[in-house]
C-alpha cells in the first residue's frame, strides 16, 4: 500500500522539500533533543541563512514548520527571503523520547543498551518511554499531506522539521514498512530531502542534500 497518494490524482507535479533545522549546542554534544526546545547556535543560524538562499531559488509556495525554536528560527530565514508566512504546527515536532531526552549517545547506550539495540534492529520501541516512530508518522505525515494538497499543480512546499520526524514522514509518504525507515539514513543540520510527485505517488528525488536538486537524466520515465 502506497501511503504517499493523496487526493483524486497523483500526477499534479507537486514537490515537498523536507528541511532539517540548523545546528544546536545539543547536536554538538550528541545529546538526544527530542521535544526539548533548544535554540540554534550562531553556526546554526548561519547554516539556515545559507540554505535559505538556495531554497528560495526554488520559489516555494508555502512553508510549514515545527513550533520548536530551532525549526521555527530556521524557517524564519526562508520566510524573510520569500515573503511567505510560516505555518507552525506542533505535529511536526521531533520524536518525544522521555528519559532519553538530554542524554548523550554514550549515556543512552550505557543505560538503555537493549532498548537502543532493538530500535536499531527496526523493532517498535518506545525510546525512553516516549513515542513509537509510527506514532510520529501518524501525527506528522497527515500535516505534510494536507499542506501539499493545498498547492497548485507544480507547486513546492517546504517543511521545516527534525531529523527523526522527517525520516518517519518520508517513510510513510513512500509507503515503506516502518522497519525499513532507518534505511533512509539521517539528515545533516540544515540539509533537506525532496519528494516529487509521480504516477504512483511520492518519489524520493534527493536525500540529505545541501545543494539545489538537479534533473534526473536517463531515469525510467
Amino acid at each position: 500500500m502506497n501511503g504517499g497518494k493523496s487526493g483524486s490524482t497523483a500526477t499534479r507535479g507537486r514537490r515537498i522539500v523536507l528541511w532539517r533545522h540548523g545546528q544546536t549546542s545539543w547536536n554538538l554534544e550528541r545529546r538526544f533533543q527530542g521535544s526539548t526546545d533548544i535554540e540554534l547556535t550562531d553556526t546554526g543560524v548561519a547554516q539556515a541563512r545559507r540554505a535559505a538562499r538556495l531554497l528560495a531559488s526554488l520559489k516555494p509556495d508555502a512553508i510549514v514548520a515545527s513550533d520548536l525554536k530551532r525549526a521555527a528560527r530556521t524557517a524564519g530565514e526562508l520566510a524573510a527571503l520569500t515573503g511567505l508566512d510560516v505555518t507552525h504546527d506542533a505535529a511536526l515536532r521531533e520524536t518525544y523520547a522521555g528519559a532519553w531526552q538530554g542524554l548523550t549517545h554514550e549515556e543512552i547506550v550505557a543505560q538503555y543498551g537493549d532498548q537502543y539495540a532493538a530500535w536499531k534492529r527496526g523493532e517498535p520501541v518506545r525510546r525512553g518511554g516516549g513515542e513509537l516512530e509510527t506514532e510520529v508518522a501518524d501525527r506528522a505525515a497527515p500535516v505534510v499531506l494536507a499542506h501539499a494538497d493545498k498547492l497548485a499543480d507544480g507547486g513546492t512546499l517546504v517543511v521545516v522539521s527534525h531529523g527523526g520526524t522527517i525520516r518517519t514522514t518520508i517513510g510513510r509518504l513512500l509507503g515503506l514498512e516502518s522497519h525499513h525507515w532507518e534505511g533512509l539514513g539521517g539528515l545533516s543540520n540544515c540539509c533537506w530531502s525532496v519528494l516529487g510527485e509521480g504516477a504512483r505517488g511520492w518519489r524520493l528525488m534527493e536525500h540529505n542534500a545541501g545543494t539545489l536538486p538537479e534533473p534526473v537524466l536517463g531515469d525510467d520515465d
